[in-house]
C-alpha cells in the first residue's frame, strides 16, 4: 500500500497541481478519482469540505489533508524538498507570497472566466448563479473576468519571477506549478497568453517532463471535450 492515497478529480486544475508535485518529487502515492463520491457519507467523515484534491496519510492530525498549496508545503516539509519549497526565510516567504497571490487574486478571476465553459459549478454570490441572471449578463460577467486577469498574471512577470525563469530561480518550486497548472485552464477560453507565460509553460514542462505532461493530458484532454 502507498505511504499517500491522493483523492482526486482529473479536470481539476487544484488537482493538476498536486499531481504534478507528487510525481516531480518521487514520492509514493496511488490516485483514486473520487468523481461523483465526494458527498458521500464516507468521504465527508473523512473530509466535510468535501473537496478535492486530498490526502490520506498517517500522521496526519486528522488522516486527510485539503488544499493544493497546503497539501504540497506539508510533503515538501515532511520530506525535506528543499528544491521545490526552500527553507531560507525570504525566498520561502517568496514562493509562499506567490501561491497566496494566485490563490486570493488571480484565481477566482479566472475561475469566473473559464468555469462557465468548463461546466463547472460557480461560487455562491456569483452572477453565474443568480437565479434572475439571463445568459447575456452571465456571459459579460466572464468577459469582464477575463479582462481583468492581465494585470495580476503580468505581476508574476515583473515582480515573482522578475527575469528568473522561475519563481524558485532556476528550478520549479511549488508556486511555479500552482501557477502553470493554473494556467493550463486559460486554453478553455483561447485567452491570448502573453509570449513570457506561453515561455514560462513551456519551461516547466520541459523541466518536470512526463511528471508534468502526464497528469496535463487529462486536463487537455477535458478541455477539448467541453470547449465550443
Amino acid at each position: 500500500m502507498a505511504a499517500i492515497t491522493l483523492n482526486i478529480l482529473k479536470p481539476s486544475v487544484n488537482n493538476l497541481t498536486v499531481r504534478i508535485f507528487v510525481r516531480a518529487a518521487k514520492l509514493d502515492f496511488e490516485e483514486q478519482d473520487v468523481w461523483g463520491k465526494t458527498t458521500s457519507p464516507e468521504y465527508l467523515e473523512k473530509y466535510p469540505a468535501h473537496l478535492t484534491p486530498m490526502i490520506e496519510e498517517e500522521g496526519l492530525p486528522r488522516g486527510t489533508l485539503g488544499e493544493s498549496c497546503a497539501i504540497m508545503a506539508y510533503l515538501c516539509n515532511k520530506h525535506g524538498l528543499e528544491q521545490f519549497y526552500p527553507t531560507d526565510p525570504g525566498k520561502r516567504a517568496m514562493v509562499d507570497n506567490a501561491m497566496f497571490y494566485l490563490i486570493g487574486t488571480f484565481y477566482p478571476l479566472l475561475a469566473r472566466a473559464t468555469y462557465p465553459t468548463l461546466s463547472f459549478g460557480q461560487y455562491a454570490g456569483e452572477v453565474a448563479t443568480a437565479p434572475d441572471a439571463d445568459d447575456g449578463m452571465k456571459a459579460k460577467a466572464a468577459k469582464d473576468a477575463e479582462a481583468a486577469l492581465a494585470e495580476p498574471l503580468d505581476v508574476f512577470r515583473t515582480f515573482f519571477l522578475d527575469g528568473k525563469p522561475f519563481i524558485g530561480g532556476d528550478s520549479p518550486s511549488i508556486a511555479d506549478i500552482r501557477l502553470s497548472a493554473t494556467l493550463e485552464f486559460l486554453n478553455a477560453i483561447d485567452y491570448d497568453l502573453p509570449a513570457w507565460a506561453r515561455e514560462f509553460m513551456g519551461a516547466m514542462e520541459s523541466s518536470l517532463g512526463e511528471a508534468y505532461s502526464e497528469p496535463a493530458a487529462d486536463v487537455r484532454g477535458y478541455i477539448a471535450s467541453v470547449k465550443p
